[in-house]
């Protein structure tokens, strides 16, 4: 049961309401985390602008986007993020076979993706460190210094709502993405 109401764009705290509107535009509708998120601007704001960064500064595409918010989500345990990653990766193009791999640490075959999810799944799961085997290699399959910084934004906006998702005990209001087991 979630500890925190969901807001509608009608109910939320009016610090809240452009930016919870905007939101629900975006994915055509106000899902659980952003209404729960809603209860606390600070809250709110907070996942927009590090979100608005990222659409106005990033340089990923949408599968490597994807990519690395399936393999963080994984990491920590977010059935939320998971699943509701699993629904952007498959609109990216990947197949919901992709999505299950990449979740338990393959990327199908693609060593150049496979080695940016490597230092994004570290950063999460190690409170922030990759290994300089997995930095290495990453620079070793074409990717830049500055992407690999970038990747810090990427797991920092998913750690964020991966916790937060812990945090309130949102409910799945997405389709469950499939399991990693068999």
């Amino acid at each position: 049961m979630p500890r925190i109401p969901v807001h509608t764009v009608d109910s939320a705290p009016a610090a809240s309401g452009d930016t919870l509107r905007a939101l629900e535009k975006r994915f055509g509708r106000v899902l659980n985390i952003h209404g729960e998120m809603a209860h606390s601007p600070v809250v709110l704001h907070t996942y927009a602008a590090i979100q608005g960064a990222i659409a106005e500064h990033g340089t990923f595409d949408a599968r490597a986007r994807e990519a690395i918010a399936l393999a963080v989500g994984a990491v920590d345990d977010c059935s939320y993020c998971q699943s509701a990653h699993t629904m952007s990766a498959k609109a990216a193009g990947f197949t919901e076979e992709e999505t299950v791999a990449i979740r338990r640490g393959d990327s199908g075959g693609d060593s150049k993706l496979d080695a940016l999810v490597q230092v994004a799944r570290e950063v999460a799961g190690e409170v922030g460190d990759a290994s300089d085997a997995a930095w290495d290699k990453a620079l070793a399959e074409g990717w830049t210094d500055t992407e690999l910084a970038e990747v810090f934004a990427h797991v920092a906006v998913n750690l964020y709502t991966n916790y937060f998702n812990h945090y309130a005990r949102t409910d799945l209001d997405v389709p469950a993405a499939p399991g990693l087991d068999g």
